[in-house]
């Protein structure tokens, strides 16, 4: 069950990922290589500290963790460092 929870979250990560890139064009520094590297590893780090309980009935949703990971890069951050936390002040409602 959590093998395919996991191999769930990371195809919905890849079609954010690939269609986040189809709307984008290749000038947008928030959606270069390095940046769409990062937003999969600040997804991964979401996903796998929150998206592992009964999303339903979180205080917070998965469009949260997705907006999360985009405010965090367009913010211009270049790590991934932080980001539970930001999440936590600022998308998590608990």
């Amino acid at each position: 069950m959590i093998q395919h929870h996991t191999m769930l979250q990371s195809l919905t990560m890849m079609k954010f990922l690939m269609m986040m890139m189809d709307t984008q064009t290749n000038q947008d520094w928030r959606y270069t290589e390095d940046r769409m590297k990062l937003r999969a590893g600040c997804l991964n780090i979401l996903l796998n500290k929150y998206g592992g309980v009964r999303i339903e009935e979180a205080p917070y949703s998965t469009q949260d963790i997705y907006e999360c990971v985009d405010t965090w890069i367009s913010q211009g951050n270049k790590t991934s460092h932080g980001i539970s936390a930001y999440f936590n002040a600022y998308f998590n409602r608990g």
